[in-house]
């Protein structure tokens, strides 16, 4: 495993970001490992010599901060990780202020995270989306305050207009408040409209690309062919990922995909993912895994180097997708990414 500092920041971070969302409560998604069945996979995200965990306060409503809480601090020492929430969907209970980015919302919702995950100190507290009911100036200021209290050690994004984050950054810079240095975004061989806005922002103000869904939803691992109906329990009750993927031109690129894999002899989210760690401003790509080998195989990819004409081949068959806007998701939707 290597390690590279978080955008300009001078926090190491592995390469891969374990993504926390799939343990939990199976009552939450039908995809989701309880704590038992997830123990492995922080041993061996551990044992890989993965340190960046990734997970928020609304996934299985709060019982994955509680799962991640404990199995990190059983396994490993709070020095050796490195650990990520987020906030902006309400988590254990709905009302009218247990949603959005208010300063309210973030003080308590970050305690309450601090609580589930049983630590004094969260290292990246991140911003699930950015909420347009809120002035930015009120957010800025309550991110500031929990890094100024010792609450958060460092600041995220995810997901939102470039403008949005481009105005957060001034924002924060000409009041002299802590910014954002990573950013959570979309963006994988299939969806890549990140490269016309967010990512060049992002290198040129230092910050961190932090990209999720890697793999589209498992569909550069080359589990969906064109014309069949999902096969797996997750694709089954994705409904989000029929609004991002799935398109003949999407089943194209993974038409030249599979190609490249079989020529090189490896699995495809291998290759898939190698290419993404390969693009300019990514830090670490967040890894969702169930099953063993899938951490197995994304550490693998690290070793995998693409010549310039495989990337060519891997890009040439892509179509620009509709930008989805960017207006938040419902939470049924966030918890399927």
């Amino acid at each position: 495993m290597s390690y590279v500092r978080l955008g300009r920041t001078g926090l190491k971070v592995s390469r891969l970001c374990l993504g926390c969302m799939s343990y939990g409560d199976p009552g939450w998604r039908p995809w989701v490992l309880d704590e038992e069945a997830s123990r492995p996979h922080f041993r061996k995200a551990l044992d890989l010599g993965i340190n960046f965990f990734d997970t928020a306060d609304m996934y299985s409503r709060g019982r994955s901060e509680e799962v991640t809480g404990r199995m990190l601090k059983e396994m490993a020492s709070r020095h050796d990780y490195v650990l990520a929430t987020k906030v902006f969907f309400p988590a254990e209970k709905k009302g009218p202020n247990r949603e959005g980015l208010s300063r309210k919302h973030i003080l308590e919702a970050c305690d309450a995270s601090l609580r589930r995950l049983g630590t004094d100190f969260i290292d990246v507290y991140q911003v699930h989306r950015w909420d347009p009911q809120a002035p930015f100036e009120e957010t800025l200021s309550a991110l500031d305050s929990l890094v100024r209290a010792g609450k958060v050690r460092y600041l995220g994004a995810s997901s939102m207009a470039a403008w949005q984050f481009a105005k957060a950054l001034y924002t924060s810079d000409r009041r002299g408040w802590e910014r954002f240095v990573s950013m959570q975004n979309h963006y994988n061989l299939v969806y890549r409209e990140e490269e016309r806005e967010m990512i060049p922002l992002c290198i040129a103000e230092g910050v961190g690309c932090v990209p999720w869904s890697p793999l589209a939803r498992g569909f550069l691992s080359g589990s969906r062919r064109r014309g069949e109906p999902a096969d797996t329990a997750r694709a089954r009750s994705d409904e989000f990922a029929d609004k991002l993927y799935f398109r003949d031109e999407d089943f194209d690129v993974l038409d030249a995909l599979l190609e490249v894999a079989e020529a090189r002899h490896l699995p495809p989210a291998r290759v898939a993912l190698a290419w993404l760690l390969s693009r300019p401003g990514v830090v670490a790509p967040i890894i969702g895994a169930t099953k063993l080998p899938h951490l197995e195989d994304a550490a693998a990819a690290l070793e995998v180097r693409l010549s310039d004409d495989e990337v060519a081949k891997l890009e040439a068959p892509y179509e620009p997708h509709p930008v989805l806007g960017h207006e938040p998701p419902t939470a049924r939707d966030v918890g399927t990414m």
